[in-house]
């Protein structure tokens, strides 16, 4: 799924609050909803460019491992169940 909104663009916004708009008329300006400004409040304050990129490079890293521990714990699980047969 394709974003809309780049990190850079999203620390932008952010900073446009920071700066004094209302959320209101940030949502109006970028045609956002205000649960999405909230969530990315909450994700990205005080973030840099730089973190963010790093934050989401974590993110792929972290669902790649956590992909893989699942494929392990499953191939694991049937060589449980295939050694417990009884022939």
């Amino acid at each position: 799924m394709k974003k809309r909104f780049t990190e850079e663009q999203i620390i932008q916004v952010l900073k446009e609050a920071e700066a004094g708009l209302s959320v209101k008329e940030l949502c109006r300006k970028h045609a956002i909803s205000d649960a999405t400004f909230y969530t990315w409040r909450k994700k990205y304050a005080g973030l840099e460019v730089s973190e963010a990129r790093r934050l989401k490079v974590l993110e792929q890293e972290n669902a790649q491992l956590k992909k893989l521990l699942a494929e392990s714990m499953l191939d694991n699980e049937a060589l449980k169940v295939a050694l417990n047969r009884k022939y």
